[in-house]
């Protein structure tokens, strides 16, 4: 099922809205009855008695620096991700215990692999810009005379490692990984064969809304048993690539970007205008923002078939009051 299209009417409403609630962004948050808190790029959580509080704010990341804030970001990206780790329960164990606000996950507390786990399907991105570097990626060289966009022979996990905010990420091959113990060779066949089939899942899921995943990346932990378990996010617009399908081929033949539906289209928003991570970025006016918050409510809508609803206001006194009502915390 795909979300019905928006009238013009409602068009103009959603924007309305969005515009709306710029003011009230979630920039971050300061809960001190939560528990110990760390800052990611875009959640912050809080960590007590073996539950981690994962709350998405509203922070917009790109080449691992935050940069701004879009409205009902954190909603969007919580909302599905929920969706995600419900549909791929049987294929991956997962950390949820529940969701008790749209911007709220409560999470099993698990040790997390310092690795991105990040697997594609065509060569886009971070991958294309190594590749025409002359680079490998991740340790794995592609051959020669590849074309940006080309899909891959097969998915490759391109591992990198877990760098703190405001630095890069860098990639990492299997053998660095085993060498390095940030995982055991078990585990990290377990995580690979968990990943894959992750993957294979989303990729027919996305393929059934008219949409094409081309890469992402996952995180795993590990429980005090050593089970494995996939935590953070899965196949949000933060941490997944989509194209629309129907225009792929036509784009590969003349060699343009296929239309996205994911942030890569702010990444080259900010390529163009001479920024990739370093330096002073460019500014970020509020249509860009207004524009960005529509295209994850696209996506949201295209892969649930569900119809986002937002309200404008504030909302850090309406998380905190849910997450101190759930049984699990008080």
């Amino acid at each position: 099922m795909v979300a019905p299209e928006l009238r013009t009417s409602d068009i103009h409403d959603r924007r309305e809205l969005f515009r709306n609630q710029l003011p009230h962004t979630l920039r971050e948050t300061a809960y001190s009855t939560l528990g110990s808190r760390y800052g990611g790029k875009v959640r912050d959580s809080y960590v007590r008695e073996g539950r981690r509080v994962l709350i998405a704010t509203d922070r917009l990341s790109a080449f691992d620096v935050i940069l701004t804030t879009i409205p009902f970001k954190g909603q969007i990206l919580t909302q599905m991700a929920a969706y995600w780790f419900r549909e791929t329960a049987t294929i991956a164990r997962n950390h949820v215990i529940d969701q008790p606000h749209p911007n709220v996950l409560i999470t099993e507390e698990v040790e997390i692999l310092p690795i991105e786990v990040v697997i594609r399907g065509y060569l886009a991105g971070s991958a294309w810009r190594d590749y025409s570097a002359g680079k490998p990626i991740s340790g794995i060289s592609l051959p020669a005379g590849m074309q940006e966009f080309q899909k891959l022979e097969r998915p490759l996990i391109t591992p990198s490692t877990k760098a703190p905010s405001g630095t890069h990420d860098e990639p990492i091959s299997r053998e660095e990984i085993i060498a390095s113990g940030k995982a055991s060779e078990k585990v990290w066949d377990e995580v690979c064969e968990r990943a894959t089939g992750l993957f294979a899942f989303g990729q027919a899921r996305a393929a059934e809304r008219g949409l094409i995943l081309v890469d992402t990346k996952y995180e795993f932990g590990l429980r005090k048993s050593g089970e494995v378990v996939l935590a953070d996010e899965i196949h949000t617009p933060d941490s997944s690539r989509y194209w629309i399908s129907s225009s792929y081929n036509e784009h590969l033949s003349t060699g343009t970007a296929p239309v996205m539906l994911d942030k890569e289209f702010f990444r080259r928003w900010l390529i163009e205008r001479g920024y990739m991570g370093n330096g002073t970025p460019p500014e970020i006016g509020d249509e860009v923002r207004v524009d960005l918050g529509l295209r994850y409510a696209q996506i949201f809508e295209q892969i649930t078939g569900g119809t986002f609803s937002g309200t404008v206001g504030p909302i850090e006194d309406k998380i905190l009051a849910a997450i101190e009502g759930h049984h699990s915390i008080r």
